[in-house]
């Protein structure tokens, strides 16, 4: 599974790099406003410090508008993915852009069908909302079950990303599930070495070092 961080924070996203527990990036509006800086300018800098997919998002609704705004984004760096919403002027965007050769994640994915839709479409990425469908007391990963089994039996090459993921046990099931990809936050990614087993036997072995006179 690969690890995306859902962040436009270039020193977390420096941070989980130097780990080597990322894989791309994902971005949208809320965050890039946080970061305080020119749109293209964040893009830019979180693609040059990872060399895997970086989705920045359009912010256009209709065809024309998302098309004009994708290849301006495209043209920032070689892994940009275009993010575009589940609609169908941007599945129709989606197929437009892919056909031009550059990377689509189609966003807001809801229900299975619309994940059939952004494969026939030609989506290099699909994101199901995992934590949203929960809040709405629907199993999200439910949902990543039924998109894994609907691209499998027609071999789709779309990855599925499982996005608006907010826990530990989110990435767990969502791995179990089949997706090719998860975002989250960089303190869910960090949160995942985090085990109370793990420090005691740490611990225990560092204090019984210590009596041994053990140095290395």
């Amino acid at each position: 599974m690969k690890f995306f961080a859902d962040t436009a924070d270039t020193k977390e996203i420096a941070e989980l790099a130097s780990y080597g527990l990322i894989d791309g990036v994902t971005t949208n509006p809320s965050l890039i406003a946080k970061a305080g800086k020119p749109f293209a300018e964040v893009i830019a800098e979180i693609c040059a410090l990872t060399p895997g997919a970086v989705s920045a998002e359009v912010v256009a609704t209709d065809f024309d508008g998302m098309m004009k705004e994708g290849k301006k984004l495209a043209k920032i760096a070689p892994n940009v993915a275009v993010k575009l919403p589940l609609t169908l002027d941007g599945l129709k965007a989606c197929k437009a852009l892919t056909g031009e050769g550059i990377q689509v994640n189609v966003t807001l994915c809801f229900s299975a069908n619309q994940a059939l839709l952004a494969a026939k479409a030609g989506a290099t990425f699909i994101s199901p909302f995992i934590g949203r469908l929960d809040d709405i007391h629907i199993d999200g990963m439910e949902l990543i079950a039924e998109i894994r089994q609907i691209y499998d039996n027609y071999l789709f090459d779309t990855e599925i990303l499982a996005a608006s993921i907010r826990s530990p046990n989110h990435v767990k099931l969502a791995a179990l599930a089949g997706a090719d990809v998860m975002t989250a936050p960089a303190a869910v990614i960090r949160s995942l070495v985090n085990h109370p087993l793990t420090d005691k036997g740490l611990e225990t072995f560092l204090a019984d070092a210590k009596k041994a006179g053990i140095k290395v």
